[in-house]
């Protein structure tokens, strides 16, 4: 099952799922398996909840293995690029012309993105808008919520 769909990532990104699918294949698989061997000993697997709820969590985790296997398989190391254009991988300070609010984000892959830390996916609007862009690029955002400018002030 061969997802041909390029997965962009950071070298820590990379690391931390190969960590995650280390993890799942070495420790939870081994403690769902036992797991479901216990519940196996209790009886009658038509009315056992320790049973059901062991073979749920086993589809999880097999889930999650595949889904990472895939991932690792398709991922795209974001190489540490020139500062003089935003790429995926750098990080990016910008204002936003309409009310002069400066923000940073650093642009990552889809599966590394997050808001909280303001890491912002290389598929979001904001970024296909800058990718590509100088600093001091006044630029137009198409967004869901409608139109908006901003300035890149400095690449990083």
């Amino acid at each position: 099952m061969s997802n041909n769909k390029d997965v962009f990532v950071t070298e820590k990104g990379l690391e931390e799922m190969k960590e995650e699918l280390d993890h799942l294949k070495n420790v939870k698989r081994p403690e769902v398996i036992t797991a479901l061997k216990e519940a196996r000993l209790l009886g009658d697997l038509s009315e056992n909840a320790e049973y059901d709820a062991a073979r749920a969590e086993q589809t999880v985790v097999e889930s999650k293995i595949k889904e990472l296997e895939v991932l690792i398989e398709n991922a795209k190391v974001i190489k540490e690029g020139s500062k003089d254009k935003v790429t995926i991988g750098c990080s990016v300070k910008i204002e936003y012309v309409s009310d002069k609010e400066v923000c940073e984000y650093t642009i990552v892959g889809s599966k590394e993105a997050d808001p909280f830390e303001n890491k912002i996916s290389n598929e979001s609007p904001l970024a296909k808008a800058i990718i590509g862009k100088k600093a001091n690029d006044l630029v137009s955002v198409d967004s869901p919520n409608g139109r908006y400018d901003v300035k890149i002030i400095e690449i990083f």
